[in-house]
């Protein structure tokens, strides 16, 4: 089955929004936001989450510690928490709502108008979603980068750096935002191309009526053999 250019749009933001999703899923449970390397002991390498603080050994192995209580974290920890689960749980309902919204979707028989906007839906959603993986993450980041300059800190003190997940959380807020836009536009394209579609039914009787009215203008213009004079 050939698929139209909006559904191929649809498509790829549904993918795009996707890994996007499971990277912002992944991005709140890992505890690699921040890094910390000790000069006193460089075997340890100190990382941080939104749910535990980890130490690796150079052996390999990793202990990790979770926070005790909730309101005892910093604010910027705490706002994470709930935007990450908000995102995670908005680019959920993005997935359902946009893959209803699919020309080739035959589970339901949805209207043309319908399949629309839940597809508009959807890509906002999915921005939305994107937006608010974008905050924590750029929140924390600005804090780190406030704490790693401070100068009333003495420079022997050890300053948290950049972890992978803070890259990974930039990349999935981009990828859900990027999707939901691109649904966004496919739905824009279903719209056009239901206005042209009565259009292109209206011409194609007049184009089947050429060669029948040749006919009968050839039928009409040429005497027959019977009437010709020798």
């Amino acid at each position: 089955m050939a698929w139209s250019c909006n559904t191929k749009v649809h498509l790829g933001g549904i993918f795009l929004s996707f890994f996007g999703w499971i990277s912002s899923c992944v991005v709140t449970f890992v505890p690699l936001w921040k890094n910390l390397n000790l000069d006193l002991n460089e075997m340890e390498i100190w990382t941080m989450g939104l749910w535990q603080v980890c130490v690796m050994q150079e052996e390999g192995t990793m202990e990790c510690k979770s926070y005790e209580s909730f309101l005892a974290l910093p604010l910027d920890l705490r706002v994470s928490r709930i935007l990450m689960f908000l995102s995670n749980g908005s680019g959920l309902l993005g997935f359902l709502i946009s893959s209803c919204g699919l020309d080739c979707c035959k589970a339901s028989e949805l209207k043309t108008a319908l399949k629309k906007q839940l597809s508009l839906c959807g890509g906002v959603i999915f921005g939305i979603s994107g937006i608010m993986t974008l905050i924590p993450v750029s929140w924390l980041a600005y804090n780190t980068v406030n704490e790693f300059w401070d100068e009333t800190v003495p420079e022997i003190v050890p300053r948290w750096e950049f972890g992978e997940a803070m890259f990974l959380g930039w990349f999935a807020g981009f990828f859900l935002v990027v999707g939901g836009m691109l649904i966004i536009c496919s739905a824009c394209l279903k719209g056009t191309e239901m206005t042209t579609m009565p259009l292109a039914a209206c011409r194609e009787p007049t184009q089947v009526q050429g060669p029948l009215a040749m006919r009968h203008w050839s039928q009409h213009s040429h005497p027959k053999n019977a009437d010709l004079v020798i």
